[in-house]
């Protein structure tokens, strides 16, 4: 008889099986693409069998670099509540959140960059716009975000196309230290940050507040068709 102690062991170990593999990827996705070459060698690597794959992804790559990016979210947290958030302004906050993720995927940023593409071909497009809303939902939630009204979702919305921009941005940057997209976030943050008068422009929009992932699919399309890199 299966214990509720047994099924939480077993959930642990299928994370931890698929977090090691995630970390095998990243390295293969820079040269290969986010590609089944790419899990099976990652696989090797980890140690993994070919049983272990299909238990750990059974959607195959699209798995994989989902498990990555839910990695990044919640690595991401975990440095956001290392903040001394109550000594912060939500300004701040934010800033430093977005700034923390994309710091983390540095050492991974050809794979980050190859994932992005990856993503954002149109049929992947409600997967992309999921995991874009479960990004900005997160960093809000580690801030201390309380809101339920429409607040909730002008609040990530806005912060999506900070957060969008901002990495559209970052892949190209060959500054030191990236610090010309740390200027670019800083603006960013500056020009949309105003949730106030956002609230009213959003308002008249189509976008439905009952469907986020709508939403983030027309920031998506807003942000490619405009030019990201000029402040």
């Amino acid at each position: 008889m299966t214990t509720e102690s047994d099924t939480a062991t077993g959930a642990a170990d299928l994370s931890a099986l698929q977090d090691r593999i995630t970390d095998a990827a990243l390295m293969h996705a820079a040269f290969d693409g986010w590609t089944d070459q790419a899990l099976r060698a990652a696989a090797r690597d980890a140690g993994a069998s070919e049983l272990d794959i299909y238990r750990a992804f059974p959607g195959g790559v699209e798995d994989l670099l989902d498990h990555h990016l839910l990695m990044a979210d919640r690595r991401m947290v975990e440095d956001i509540l290392a903040l001394d958030l109550d000594t912060m302004k939500i300004r701040e906050k934010i800033t430093r959140a977005v700034r923390m993720r994309l710091e983390a995927a540095e050492p991974h940023k050809e794979a980050v960059r190859r994932g992005f593409n990856h993503l954002g071909l149109p049929h992947r497009g409600p997967r992309a716009s999921r995991a874009l809303w479960r990004t900005v939902d997160l960093i809000w939630r580690a801030i201390g975000d309380t809101s339920t009204d429409f607040n909730f979702y002008t609040k990530r919305t806005l912060l999506a196309g900070v957060y969008m921009s901002t990495l559209l941005f970052w892949l190209n940057d060959r500054s030191d230290d990236h610090a010309d997209t740390w200027a670019f976030l800083d603006r960013r943050i500056a020009n949309v940050m105003q949730i106030e008068k956002a609230k009213g422009k959003l308002l008249g929009s189509a976008v439905n507040p009952a469907s986020p992932v709508q939403a983030m699919r027309r920031i998506g399309e807003n942000v490619r068709r405009r030019r990201p890199f000029r402040a």
